[in-house]
């Protein structure tokens, strides 16, 4: 095994044990779930990728919490599983973990069908992925490589059931559910009294990856920055918990910050598309702004620069140049122009 951070425990202002336990999702990537202990049942919030060494590690991670804080909590305790999107680094590993506990399953509705029928949803998403690269301007050739890429690691994954469905506002236990769709769109964070479980909403060092909305519904840059603006109308946090990287310390001036970051990538996109000599694709606009990118995070820069051309085209500070491709082909490359 990869060596990881230690588990660490935080203690909300409701007296909840929040004990944070870090696996490899994927190689040098990793993401954090969080075991919930005290006055409610014993609730995991997700379950890590199932790649690799990330099972093995949940369950010592696990298992570390009644070994190293002598928690009387052991494995077959769990009571619930929340998973707080469908991304496979955060459930990939669920089947596993459902191997070994008989624990209810929750999530947010618009991401419970990945979990229930998660053959079919890998097919269609593939097939939305293909119509956007091929709308983006990508080469038939690299088309076949990034299809390759999305689908890496995601054949190990099963079909699950679910028990409940967590909607925004729910209040369950004393935790309370909030629906941040923009990453994903299931997207949910959760209000453990002063501390809030942000997942892959709010992060302290990187914005979250966004990809257009036009791929999957309620994703995209706008549902976004309306969720960090829900966030930010709540208050009452003192301290963030989120997926990925270390705890926030300041989960009011991060959202700020945040949001200043993704003004200046639309400024950027903007000003990439006034200066290009011919109205460029989101493939041409993706290579000036990530020129170096190699891999997996090829296919992120173009989901990332669309999510940005689409929020600007959504706002009307955008056209589409190519008109008459548009309306004679099946689906061409769009070529913008600042409006």
């Amino acid at each position: 095994m990869a060596d990881l951070p230690p588990v660490e425990m935080f203690l909300s202002s409701t007296g909840v044990r929040i004990y944070r336990i870090p696996c490899e999702a994927f190689p040098n990537f990793i993401v954090y779930c969080h075991l919930l202990l005290g006055d409610l049942p014993p609730t995991l919030v997700d379950t890590g990728s199932g790649y690799g060494a990330s099972n093995k590690q949940l369950l010592a991670g696990l298992e570390a919490v009644h070994t190293e804080f002598n928690e009387p909590f052991r494995l077959a305790d769990l009571a619930r599983i929340v998973i707080s999107h469908g991304h496979i680094d955060h459930f990939g590993g669920l089947s596993h973990v459902l191997e070994h506990v008989q624990a209810e399953v929750a999530v947010h509705p618009l991401d419970r069908r990945v979990l229930t029928h998660y053959e079919e949803r890998l097919i269609v998403a593939t097939k939305n992925v293909r119509f956007y690269l091929q709308q983006a301007g990508v080469s038939a050739e690299m088309q076949e490589v990034l299809i390759g890429t999305y689908q890496f690691s995601k054949k190990h994954v099963r079909s699950v059931t679910v028990e409940r469905e967590l909607r925004d506002g729910d209040e369950l236990d004393g935790l309370r559910y909030i629906h941040t769709p923009g990453h994903c769109s299931g997207q949910l964070c959760i209000g453990v009294g002063d501390i809030l479980l942000s997942t892959d909403h709010i992060l302290p060092g990187i914005s979250p990856h966004q990809s257009p909305e036009s791929i999957t519904a309620f994703t995209g840059l706008a549902h976004y920055l309306e969720s960090l603006d829900k966030v930010a109308r709540i208050g009452g946090f003192d301290l963030a918990l989120g997926g990925h990287e270390g705890p926030t310390r300041d989960v009011y001036r991060r959202i700020e910050a945040i949001r200043a970051g993704h003004e200046r990538k639309l400024e950027r996109v903007s000003t990439i598309i006034r200066d290009a000599p011919a109205p460029p694709t989101v493939q041409e606009i993706t290579h000036t702004m990530y020129p170096r990118v190699q891999g997996f995070d090829v296919l992120l820069a173009l989901e990332e620069a669309g999510a940005h051309v689409e929020y600007l085209y959504q706002h009307g500070r955008l056209e589409v140049t190519n008109l008459d491709e548009v309306e004679r082909e099946d689906n061409p490359p769009l070529r913008y122009a600042v409006a």
